[in-house]
């Protein structure tokens, strides 16, 4: 009977660690939505200029085609 609680702590610590792990990857981002903003509005940029020669143009792979 000694066995139940000892494995409910490891699984209820497992629990834990993977709930403190997860909570500054999903859930900070969701409370601070300013700070992960983009910085930068990319209007003025050409992508021709600053595209390496020889490689295609990024495009939206969800955009219509």
């Amino acid at each position: 009977m000694a066995r139940v609680p000892r494995v409910l702590f490891i699984f209820g610590s497992f629990v834990a660690v993977v709930g403190v792990a997860f909570y500054p990857i999903y859930f900070l981002p969701l409370q601070q939505i300013e700070r992960y903003k983009q910085a930068q509005n990319r209007a003025g940029i050409v992508q021709e200029d600053i595209q390496p020669p020889g490689l295609k143009v990024w495009s939206d792979p969800f955009g219509k085609k």
